[in-house]
Parts: structure tokens; C-alpha cells; sequence
């Protein structure tokens, strides 16, 4: 499966439940997180035990304070998603061996899929990318808005998870991140907004695999 489906708001209880099946995993926003604390995280992951659980606190800060924001979520997620930007010396460094004494990856964000994401931190992607090779992260995040962003960092980081928003509500379509190199698609507001989560979710796989098979054809 190549969907993960973003979950920032309530009630999030019924929408696992609903996409446990079709979807690879579920991103927790810190919307969510803030308003309802790090045990519904670990409630929410009894409901779909078996997909990729990733949370998503916007971790950039020194290496401290990082750690001390992911310990309530320990043991609930497989992943947390921190920024490439600040660096690895007193930041990422420490984030990472935390991460990897209690089994869970990180995923570093080596672009954004905003539009004013190009004027200044998409300018860093190849440092961000060295960053991710130099800690070793299990994954990265490139935006699905700028497919030759995501091409750029598969053939920079080819053993990476690559992650990529932007599907739906932001402009992309659905598997154009994948056709330039992304293993998942984050998929947010154009599933959790919809009155048939379930039924948009089947959708956007139907025009994932129809895109792929398009884009590989020879």
C-alpha cells in the first residue's frame, strides 16, 4: 500500500477504524496530539495495530528538547517526523540515538510542499539530504506539489523511505509523487473532510495504481 492518511483532527476514533484496511499507516498531526495528549495516541494505535504509525510534533529545536517531546509517544508510534534544518550536532544527533535505543525510525523533512517553502527552505534540500545521510534516517519527506523535488531526492538518498504530502487540498495529484520516486503519499484533508473518508480513500489508491501504471509504462 503506498497511502498514509494524515489525521489532524477529531474524531479520529472512527476514521482508523474506517481506513485501518486500505491504508499503509496514519500520520498524527501535533493538532490532534495537542488536544487530546499523548495516551489517545496510544489508544488510536489498539484500533490499527499492524499499519505504520508515524507523529508528526514539527520537532525542530536543539537536541534536548526534541527528545524530551517524544518521550509520551514512545511505545504508540513507529516514527516521528523532525526538520533536516537544524542539523545534526546537538540536535538531530541526539534525537536519533534516543529513536534507535527504544526501536522507533526517524523520518527527517528534506523539503515542504508549500509554495513559499521555494523561496528559502527548499533551497537547502541538498544540505538537508546530507544531513539524512549523515544520521542515517529511515525516511525523508519531499513535497508530492514539486515532483522533481522527489526525484532529486531519490536518486540522492535511493535506500530511503520517501514520504510525500501535498495530495489533494495543496494541488498534486495522486500518484504523481509516486511516479517520481516516492514509496507513500500523505493524504490529509481531501480524506478527513470528506463525509465517506472510507470511500475517497479507495479513490485516491484507484488513481495511485492507474497513474503508476501510466508513468512505467515503457
Amino acid at each position: 500500500m503506498t497511502l498514509v492518511a494524515a489525521i489532524d483532527r477529531d474524531p479520529a476514533e472512527e476514521l482508523v477504524s474506517k481506513l485501518c484496511r486500505v491504508v499503509a499507516g496514519f500520520k498524527l498531526g501535533i493538532p490532534l496530539l495537542l488536544r487530546y495528549g499523548a495516551a489517545y495516541a496510544h489508544r488510536l494505535r489498539k484500533l490499527c495495530r499492524d499499519a505504520l504509525w508515524i507523529a508528526d510534533l514539527k520537532l525542530a529545536d536543539i537536541g534536548s528538547t526534541m527528545v524530551a517531546s517524544v518521550e509520551p509517544l514512545l511505545g504508540a508510534v513507529d516514527a516521528f517526523i523532525a526538520h533536516a534544518v537544524v542539523g545534526v550536532e546537538g540536535a538531530l544527533d541526539q534525537l536519533a540515538n534516543t529513536l534507535e535505543e527504544h526501536g522507533t525510525k526517524l523520518v527527517l523533512v528534506v523539503a515542504m510542499s508549500h509554495p513559499g517553502a521555494s523561496s528559502l527552505y527548499n533551497k537547502l534540500v541538498e544540505d538537508n539530504i546530507e544531513v539524512a545521510r549523515r544520521i542515517r534516517a529511515w525516511g525523508v519527506v519531499a513535497p508530492a506539489t514539486m515532483p522533481e523535488l522527489v526525484a532529486l531526492v531519490r536518486s540522492r538518498l535511493p535506500e530511503v523511505k520517501v514520504f510525500s504530502p501535498g495530495v489533494g487540498a495543496q494541488g498534486a495529484k495522486p500518484g504523481d509523487a509516486l511516479c517520481a520516486g516516492a514509496d507513500y503519499e500523505i493524504v490529509g484533508r481531501l480524506i478527513t473532510s470528506s463525509p465517506d473518508p472510507l470511500e475517497v480513500a479507495k479513490k485516491v489508491l484507484a488513481e495511485q495504481k492507474k497513474r503508476l501504471e501510466r508513468c512505467w509504462k515503457p
